[in-house]
């Protein structure tokens, strides 16, 4: 049976201006799927170094499993300025571990075990991740939910892994920023928002696209609707992680059996509680599951 939850690809330490906090959107991902009682399991790759060695330290410290080998490169490490409202601003570091996550036996046992995965684009900027993304994904039982959050990062994507990622996921979740760049990328008419989302939707077969937009409120296109809530005002301490705790307790409450409107509520909730701490993984409140 079934019973993992994956989030596989770049595991780093966000360098933020008061200090270095765990990221990586694929563990923040895992995180905040395994505060709603799933098994879920942080997929990555880390170096034979200092901060290695703190990855592994606090994801323990978080009781959160992981399958992270040990490869002959630096850990990741992303530079994180905000800007007055809080918004993030990345500068990632190429050439480190999380570019090059082998594919193993341990990935191999987690694949056939999983119900649901994320996976974004920025790991999938080396051929050697993405190749390690795509086995798995073509290993997964098949009905497993298959999350591309995709997460536009700099110069770290294209048409092709954009295309490709699109095609193997069944759930796809974008920002409005995002949409517009992929829009023009893939030669999409100047339809409204809501027809865009749904040309999406029927191109490439998915069962749902998430669409959010910051501090005008989130969508969720689905094949019997669509499901659309006001974003919280919240005292803002930093945005950093909200959008894949926003995933984590969507697919959480999914799995949980909760309607895709249920979910979609919860997800709202989760994230802007998660705007309000410091850092990506926050302890979430029984309150808001």
């Amino acid at each position: 049976m079934s019973r993992f939850v994956i989030g596989i690809g770049e595991a780093l330490w966000d360098m933020l201006p008061e200090g270095k906090q765990l990221g990586g959107a694929p563990a923040n991902f895992a995180y905040h799927a395994s505060q709603f009682g799933h098994e879920a399991v942080a997929v990555s790759a880390i170096g034979r170094d200092a901060l290695g060695d703190e990855i592994i330290e606090a994801l323990e410290k978080r009781r959160l499993p992981f399958c992270m080998d040990r490869v002959d490169y630096p850990t990741g490490t992303v530079q994180v300025t905000l800007d007055d409202k809080g918004v993030p601003q990345y500068e990632i570091k190429t050439g480190v571990a999380w570019d090059n996550i082998p594919y193993t036996q341990e990935l191999a046992h987690l694949a056939a075990g999983c119900k649901a995965v994320c996976f974004g684009s920025l790991a999938q900027r080396n051929d050697v991740s993405r190749a390690t993304i795509g086995r798995f994904l073509d290993s997964v039982p098949g009905d497993c939910l298959k999350v591309f959050d995709i997460n536009l990062r700099q110069r770290f994507y294209g048409k092709e892994i954009v295309e490709d990622s699109f095609r193997r996921c069944n759930i796809l979740k974008i920002n409005d920023e995002e949409l517009v760049t992929i829009a023009r990328m893939l030669e999409l008419p100047g339809l409204a928002l809501e027809e865009k989302c749904r040309l999406l939707m029927k191109e490439y077969d998915l069962r749902m696209l998430i669409l959010t937009c910051g501090e005008n409120g989130s969508y969720v296109f689905y094949q019997g609707g669509m499901s659309f809530l006001e974003t919280p005002k919240v005292s803002v301490a930093d945005t950093v992680g909200a959008g894949d705790s926003f995933t984590g307790a969507f697919v959480g409450s999914l799995l949980k059996g909760k309607s895709v409107p249920e979910a979609h509520e919860t997800a709202v909730k989760v994230s802007a509680f998660v705007c309000t701490q410091s850092g990506a993984m926050p302890v979430v409140p029984d309150s808001l599951k």
